[in-house]
């Protein structure tokens, strides 16, 4: 197929971009490189461009393109907190946009990248697809407008869709080429390993007053190689002016302070660690069911282990020190 990739340059759509090569499809990359890099890309691949100005982003458009994967978009859930309205215009305006050009030129099938941040607080756990989605941040909000959006897109355009809400994503491909790379860092794992190599003092605990075994929020890490996976599985699953929903997590979960514990057996080094208030936004906990796409497009994770995603991030971080340095 030919696949449009939006935020492509970014750290899962990297891994989904390479993935998407390696499986014979043609794709180009849409992306203003304002969080991904150039550098994670095969020469030749990137379209530089922003969903923001519809002329560029149609013009990206005009060849036929079988399928569009969309992951530009904010993702913190604390600074969607304290700045709403860019992930508002980001997330929903560029979002519109997208779907508007997809109109336009006629593409029928898109693969969206959602949250498990849709469902707020859970009522309980594991999360299946049919949990109340509550959010309780407005990034989380924003994704689920979105799905909102697509749904009455299929139905009044006949658009297809899959929209795919990850638990947390980490890890990084196991040859030590792709990695997670953010100015700042918000993430748990690379944030321990930044620690463990010194370029970080500490990592800052937030919240340990929680209602969990030891305090710490818990949270359902699944491989960045295991989403991408579940991408191509579900761009040719898609049906026109259907849409899907699928969650993508690994069914564990794994408190701040384990992640924290494995971490230093897998470096072999301390890592020191300070303790602070909650951030708003968070729930305290967040674990997947990821039975209905195991059921019906047969995904199953390949690095279901915490230490083994751990170790495919610590190999990345340890031989790419200052990130994609571009």
């Amino acid at each position: 197929m030919n696949v449009f990739v939006t935020g492509g340059a970014g750290y899962i759509g990297s891994h989904v971009v390479r993935l998407l090569l390696a499986s014979g499809h043609h794709v180009r990359v849409f992306d203003n490189l304002s969080e991904g890099h150039e550098a994670a890309l095969p020469s030749g691949a990137l379209y530089k461009g922003d969903l923001m100005d519809d002329d560029r982003l149609v013009r990206g458009l005009t060849e036929r393109y079988d399928c569009v994967m969309h992951f530009a978009a904010n993702c913190y859930v604390g600074e969607s907190m304290t700045d709403p309205e860019k992930y508002y215009f980001n997330n929903i305006v560029g979002g519109l946009r997208l779907l508007s050009a997809m109109r336009r030129a006629g593409c029928k099938r898109l693969v969206f990248s959602s949250t498990a941040a849709t469902y707020g607080n859970p009522i309980k756990t594991p999360i299946s697809e049919d949990h109340p989605t509550q959010p309780i941040n407005a990034y989380g909000q924003t994704k689920l407008d979105f799905e909102h959006a697509m749904a009455y897109f299929a139905s009044a355009y006949g658009i297809g869709y899959v929209a795919l809400r990850y638990f947390n994503a980490a890890g990084a491909a196991p040859d030590g080429t792709l990695g997670e790379d953010h100015d700042p860092e918000p993430h748990l794992i690379p944030v321990i390993l930044k620690t463990a190599l010194g370029q970080l003092h500490e990592v800052k605990v937030f919240g340990v007053d929680y209602p969990t075994p030891d305090g710490t929020c818990i949270r359902d890490y699944v491989h960045v190689n295991d989403l991408a996976e579940a991408h191509i599985l579900a761009m040719h699953s898609i049906e026109p002016g259907k849409g899907r929903i699928y969650n993508l997590g690994n069914g564990s979960g794994y408190s701040v302070r384990q992640v924290i514990d494995a971490a230093k057996r897998i470096t072999g080094r301390q890592i020191p660690v300070t303790e602070g208030p909650r951030r708003a936004g968070d729930p305290a906990v967040l674990v997947a069911s990821s039975e209905k796409i195991v059921r019906e497009l047969g995904w199953r994770p390949k690095y279901p282990a915490i230490e083994t995603i751990i170790e495919t991030a610590w190999k990345w971080h340890k031989s790419h020190q200052d990130g994609y340095d571009d």
